[in-house]
């Protein structure tokens, strides 16, 4: 972004700190944003932008830096779980409220480093616990159901590459053709498409292990070519300027995908179908839960998700451990009885 629309963005927080008392948290932010924006993700930069300016200025903008309490934090995140909503409906998340906390915190830590602040006042106060939500998912009739379904659609290598390697929505739509190798018969995921103010980009995958190489099966790499057969002959035949973007997975015309919009589009062919209701991230949570269930191996099962240890893939499925004991058990016995 130019430095029109960066001025642009940070605007409404120069008018605040403008009627606020010298050193407000708001004239603080206002110079805090523009400096930490080259060593933040676009997304992660908008996100911080986006929750300070809605949930936590118009609370504590006007308040001096140094005068803001753990009272005043404690305060701000009993409201947002109240009636924290920008439209009007309810109360925020206990994750979205903690996450939150986290960019007040870094928010304040950051005023102690530039010599404006001499403590953090978040770390004082008891910000809401982070709950992890049931994991939702589909299991094997509900997925051959949607396969079944979605064999002749545009976009079934999209579906069933979800399904058969757990890819996050970003990696999908930022893998390109050049990160496929059908000879090793692997796929390498090097970047993400995000959306960052409804505009799409490339960005570096969420962590490091998220850089990583996910082995294919046979299924799927027919479905990627016949996928990339239907591409040449959308590139061939469309009649509008054609984008040669390099993606796996795009518009007709080349142009990315946005990432709303395949969510939007997955959870309208589920309802057609009659299948339960679950999000496109959901097809994560699947793949990993079959996984699972079928004996794959944990440390396989997390190295193929790209978390970033083990026990983030047992924590979050904790769901089918339970199975796992049950067949342990009984192939344990098989050997001993």
């Amino acid at each position: 972004m130019g430095k029109d629309g960066e001025d642009a963005t940070v605007a409404p927080l120069c008018r605040r700190a403008a009627q606020a008392p010298a050193q407000s948290l708001a004239c603080f932010v206002s110079e805090w944003l523009p400096a930490v924006r080259p060593s933040l993700k676009p997304s992660t930069w908008d996100s911080y932008r986006s929750n300070l300016i809605h949930h936590v200025l118009p609370r504590l903008g006007e308040i001096p830096l140094t005068e803001i309490g753990p009272t005043d934090l404690t305060r701000l995140y009993v409201e947002l779980l109240a009636s924290g909503r920008v439209d009007g409906t309810g109360g925020l998340s206990q994750k979205t409220v903690h996450y939150i906390h986290t960019i007040v915190h870094r928010t304040l830590r950051d005023a102690i480093r530039w010599g404006q602040l001499d403590h953090n006042a978040a770390e004082l106060c008891d910000p809401p616990r982070q709950l992890h939500p049931e994991v939702t998912a589909w299991g094997e009739p509900e997925v051959r159901a949607f396969l079944a379904g979605m064999r002749t659609e545009r976009l079934y290598a999209l579906y069933l590459l979800a399904l058969t390697t757990g890819m996050r929505r970003g990696e999908l739509l930022g893998l390109s053709w050049d990160s496929v190798d059908v000879a090793s018969r692997r796929l390498f995921v090097r970047h993400s498409l995000i959306a960052v103010n409804y505009t799409v980009q490339l960005s570096s995958p969420k962590t490091r292990r998220s850089r990583r190489a996910i082995a294919l099966d046979v299924g799927t790499l027919e479905a990627l070519a016949a996928h990339r057969v239907r591409q040449d002959h959308e590139r061939a035949t469309c009649d509008r300027p054609h984008e040669h973007s390099g993606l796996v997975f795009t518009r007709v015309n080349g142009a990315p995908l946005h990432p709303h919009s395949v969510s939007q589009g997955f959870e309208r062919r589920a309802r057609r179908l009659g299948l339960p209701r679950i999000r496109f991230h959901d097809l994560r949570h699947t793949s990993a839960s079959l996984a699972l269930a079928a004996g794959i191996h944990p440390k396989v099962v997390s190295e193929r998700l790209g978390h970033a240890s083990v026990m983030i893939t047992l924590d979050t499925y904790s769901h089918v451990v339970p199975t796992l004991q049950d067949e342990a058990a009984a192939r344990i016995a098989a050997l001993v009885l």
